[in-house]
């Protein structure tokens, strides 16, 4: 078949726009619903049409718009934003920075939350039976951090050291902070939170970081 004749089976001549060419493919397939043979022909004089367009389109001949949809023609995929690699970062940031499972974030997480939690029961009004817990939840969480750390990649010395830095940076933090937050929460009520308890939950929080985040 000519594809002068594929346009007459749509009913349709070589000057039909491209809206006009689906509107005909549409309304004829109603009209012949249940006839397969006639649904037949509509499809591959469609089909025949759009191909010849596509290879014009092709030669810069004619401009088709991009929802004409073309038989055989594999969908293109729309660009997915290029996700954030390890490789692109600096070389001594590859180095230190660790890319986590959701347990290597979960597990610290719990155990430094209950580090904390120890810490903060040392208010003054808990006198001086709590006096000690400060000390004995900074001594349970270095533990814990160095664990974490070792764990990885089995490397107990770097572990003992950015352990130690953990410390150091907490017990700074804690300092720096202290002033700014528990003076404030004290004025509310005095047995809210200690300075030694607020080091701790600071500290604490700098111990997961590092145990989850640093290899």
């Amino acid at each position: 078949m000519s594809e002068t004749n594929y346009y007459k089976t749509l009913g349709l001549d070589e000057n039909s726009s491209f809206e006009e060419i689906q509107s005909a493919r549409d309304r004829l397939l109603k009209e012949h619903d249940g006839d397969r043979k006639q649904a037949e022909a509509v499809e591959v004089a469609y089909d025949a049409i759009l191909m010849d367009r596509l290879r014009l389109r092709q030669e810069g001949k004619i401009k088709v718009p991009d929802r004409i949809r073309f038989p055989e023609r594999p969908s293109e995929s729309s660009p997915q934003p290029s996700a954030v690699s390890p490789q692109n970062l600096p070389g001594w940031l590859q180095k230190v920075l660790d890319s986590p499972s959701q347990n290597e974030v979960l597990w610290p997480g719990i155990a430094f939350s209950g580090i904390a939690i120890l810490g903060l029961l040392a208010t003054p009004q808990a006198g001086a039976a709590a006096a000690n817990l400060p000390t004995i939840a900074l001594g349970l969480g270095a533990i814990f951090c160095a664990y974490f750390l070792n764990r990885k990649e089995n490397r107990f010395l770097r572990a003992v050291l950015l352990t130690i830095g953990a410390l150091l940076v907490g017990a700074l933090l804690g300092g720096l902070l202290g002033g700014l937050v528990v003076g404030p929460l004290q004025s509310i009520n005095e047995n809210l939170i200690s300075k030694q308890g607020f080091d701790v939950l600071v500290t604490a929080f700098v111990f997961w970081v590092v145990s989850s985040f640093l290899r």
